[in-house]
């Protein structure tokens, strides 16, 4: 995956991310669409590269930035669900990156990534705005957890179920069920599924729904939500998502 390795470089990115060149749609948009879309601001390239792979098989979409001023023009967009932040960072350290980013409005919750951990460090990061702090070396299955328990937390949620009418999600095995069926879901499923299950009722659109699952860099066929709307029927029944002729998809309230 390419990342912007500069604030320009950022925004030539923004401006293609999916093949055929399309552009990005406003943060409004995409805030709603992309529920589980994270952004990396990292400039390690092994750690990089390890998380991206680690929340790409998760299910997640994942821009990445690789320096301050980057970070800081992705995160101004406003169309990430969580960010994920290192402190130590070129052209622009962490710690003042967040504090412009609260000061202008930014309301997206922070994880701050980071090798610093000395109290000073971990009070003066949450003092600015971050939403928690991992220290690193982490486990996955740590970051990931509280990457979770912060998107609940915003969507005022206590618990790891979604559910609209008889479909259920969990959304830390990544199971759904249905009368009759039950599976765990391959990653780019389970985020059509979440996009879907977090606004039960509400239409997404092809668009939509490729911002939500595909992040920077990725080749996007051109029938590929097809395929993964009919695997999904195909598991769970034609119902368990509805298609809106020249509108887009939704899951069923009921």
């Amino acid at each position: 995956m390419n990342g912007g390795g500069s604030a320009s470089g950022w925004a030539a990115q923004s401006k293609r991310r999916r093949c055929g060149g399309r552009a990005p749609q406003s943060g409004a948009a995409l805030a709603y669409a992309g529920a589980m879309r994270v952004l990396l601001v990292e400039d390690d390239p092994m750690i990089g590269q390890a998380l991206v792979a680690g929340l790409r098989a998760a299910g997640m979409a994942v821009d990445w930035a690789r320096d301050g001023l980057a970070g800081q023009s992705a995160l101004a967009d406003g169309a990430y669900a969580i960010a994920l932040l290192d402190l130590a960072l070129p052209g622009l350290d962490g710690l003042t990156l967040l504090q412009r980013a609260r000061r202008g409005g930014v309301e997206t919750p922070v994880l701050v990534i980071t090798a610093r951990d000395g109290l000073d460090d971990r009070v003066a990061g949450l003092d600015l705005g971050a939403d928690d702090y991992l220290v690193k070396p982490f486990e996955m299955r740590e970051l990931q957890a509280r990457m979770r328990a912060l998107l609940r937390r915003r969507a005022g949620r206590a618990a790891a179920l979604l559910s609209a009418g008889s479909t259920e999600l969990n959304t830390e095995t990544h199971e759904m069920t249905r009368p009759g069926a039950a599976a765990v879901l391959p990653a780019r499923e389970y985020a059509l599924m979440l996009a879907l299950l977090e606004r039960p009722g509400r239409i997404l659109s092809r668009a939509q729904i490729e911002e939500r699952i595909y992040g920077w860099g990725e080749e996007v066929e051109s029938n590929a939500v097809d395929v993964l709307i009919h695997s999904i029927r195909r598991k769970f029944g034609k119902d368990a998502i509805l298609n809106v002729r020249g509108a887009g998809w939704l899951a069923p309230k009921t």
